[in-house]
């Protein structure tokens, strides 16, 4: 796999502490922005289209989050994608995020276990063939 798709952020004030950092559940909506952007760039579907028409969500099931070095108001950042594995219902993405354009440590490292799951029966369900084929090939 190893493949990374990569999105820029920019920290405004909806993300930030009155210190002007970054509030870290606001990361977490930084994260699913990315798996979002990820799904309709990277691969050619999204949210609507698996959510929608397709009746499949894709909800987080374990989250680990190292939060390494805060990030401020006005910054840029870049998240990097990666897929780490693919399992019969499951995936497993790493996402960083560093400054953009720059050469610097990891402000935050998260591991995400994402699961496929039928709307309708709310049970797990293979990872679609035409998402797995996309991830597999590099689709993005």
């Amino acid at each position: 796999m190893g493949t990374i798709h990569v999105m820029p952020v920019e920290i405004g004030f909806k993300h930030c502490d009155p210190a002007g950092i970054v509030f870290y559940p606001r990361y977490v909506e930084i994260l699913n922005d990315t798996v979002e952007h990820w799904l309709r760039h990277g691969l050619g579907t999204g949210f609507a289209t698996l959510h929608g028409e397709r009746r499949i969500a894709i909800p987080i099931v374990n989250l680990q989050v190292d939060f390494i070095a805060p990030s401020r108001l006005g910054e840029d950042l870049a998240c990097a994608l990666r897929i780490d594995g693919v399992g019969r219902t499951s995936l497993k993405i790493t996402i960083e995020l560093r400054r953009a354009g720059h050469d610097e440590p990891v402000r935050l490292r998260a591991a995400l276990v994402l699961v496929f799951v039928d709307m309708h029966t709310m049970r797990p369900i293979e990872v679609p063939e035409d998402v797995r084929r996309a991830i597999e090939t590099g689709g993005y």
